[in-house]
């Protein structure tokens, strides 16, 4: 039987570069999506696919990342002398020890951030969620890929079909056969060049991998844009444990630009009960 996972690692150190000058000041995690910060989205995820503990690797100007989770005292007696409900603020508030944070002091490519979380993780199978790609489905997409996790343990990623045209923009697996949802990987590659990619299902950023992951990460290899990449890591391993790529049912919102945040608030707003029908008349009156 597969080792649980209890564990998740966030990379939230980046700098946000193609959502200037907003993130400037806020952390790219915290622009919201309708009426909760993109990290927000991320959290909910983990939880509901069972993750205990969550490592945030965070850099500088981080910090309202972690101090979004924490309880707000002066806000709460604020609402509760208004006899206003607390509700509001439950999915932002973190039991002891649920949040975790360390630092990555130098922005060298994903795998090193993975990398900084090591000694946290320790000897256990641990998630990887990328918090600017907004995944939406019934269950969500970290929960899909634990219930194929159960059945085949091992490494497991995320997959989407992308048009060849956009290959060049992402990790790449080199598939074997198929099982269902479940694509055996015969090899990755980060962001081949036009017209060399082995296929058209690209890595949208959520990863369940075994702890032997980090032990390729202490190699401090760079790769793609001279980057420690956590797509090369993950290749050297294959052949040496089971390894899947798993086709998710639902939708994704690369939310790190502006055009895929603009995207995101449209769909998820449209989703929402509340808001929808406002959006979708206006929608209709465009």
């Amino acid at each position: 039987m597969a080792n649980r996972v209890r564990k998740a690692v966030l990379p939230v150190a980046g700098l946000g570069t193609r959502l200037l000058p907003a993130t400037k000041s806020i952390p790219k995690e915290m622009i919201t999506v309708v009426d909760r910060p993109l990290i927000q989205y991320a959290v909910d995820e983990a939880r509901e696919a069972g993750i205990e503990e969550l490592i945030f690797v965070t850099g500088r100007g981080k910090s309202a990342l972690v101090d979004y989770f924490d309880h707000a005292y002066e806000l709460e007696a604020t609402l509760k002398a208004k006899g206003k409900s607390l509700d509001v603020l439950a999915p932002s508030n973190v039991t002891f020890g649920e949040v975790v944070t360390v630092r990555q002091q130098q922005p060298l490519g994903l795998g090193h951030a993975v990398w900084c979380a090591r000694h946290i993780v320790g000897d256990e199978p641990f998630a990887v969620l990328l918090p600017d790609e907004l995944m939406f489905g019934t269950p969500n997409c970290l929960a899909q890929m634990m219930r194929a996790y159960d059945r085949v343990g091992g490494n497991i990623v995320a997959a989407l079909e992308v048009p060849a045209s956009e290959t060049h923009k992402y990790g790449v697996i080199d598939p074997g056969p198929s099982d269902g949802r479940l694509t055996q990987i015969r090899g990755m590659v980060e962001k081949p060049a036009a017209g060399t990619a082995p296929s058209n299902l690209m890595l949208p950023g959520r990863y369940i991998l075994q702890p032997e992951v980090m032990r390729q990460l202490d190699a401090q290899e760079t790769g793609a844009g001279g980057e420690i990449q956590l797509t090369d890591a993950m290749a050297r391993l294959i052949g040496t444990q089971p390894f899947h790529a798993f086709l998710f049912d639902g939708a994704r919102y690369d939310c790190g630009s502006a055009e895929g945040f603009v995207i995101a608030n449209i769909a998820m707003a449209m989703e929402r009960e509340d808001v929808g029908p406002a959006v979708r008349e206006f929608i209709a009156r465009l």
